[in-house]
């Protein structure tokens, strides 16, 4: 049954990576993106040409990372609560075996 798993696992990822390389040929056309929006002139703007996938692949990686932050601070107390229950638990557990003795 575990090795079903791992198959069905890289099918999955080799399916998503055939999507992507199907992504990246369809969408190589060049992009301009601009850094400043409040410079009125063109001319005057920041702005780096690249590939869109490349471009939208960065931004999901960006997300990806983002809110994996993002989950990691929120998920702090809870992580702080198991550090204190599992040293209290030691603690019980030390008074324990020295009551026992």
């Amino acid at each position: 049954m575990k090795r079903l798993g791992q198959w069905l696992g890289l099918l999955v990822v080799l399916a998503i990576g055939a999507i992507g390389v199907a992504f990246a040929v369809a969408n190589r056309q060049i992009v301009a993106i601009h850094f400043d929006p409040f410079v009125a002139r063109a001319s005057e703007q920041i702005e780096v040409e690249l590939p869109l996938f490349i471009v939208l692949i960065v931004m999901l990686a960006l997300g990806v990372v983002l809110g994996s932050l993002f989950t990691w601070f929120s998920q702090g107390k809870h992580r702080r609560a198991l550090r204190t229950s599992r040293s209290e638990m030691a603690r019980l557990r030390t008074d324990y075996e020295r009551k026992k003795s």
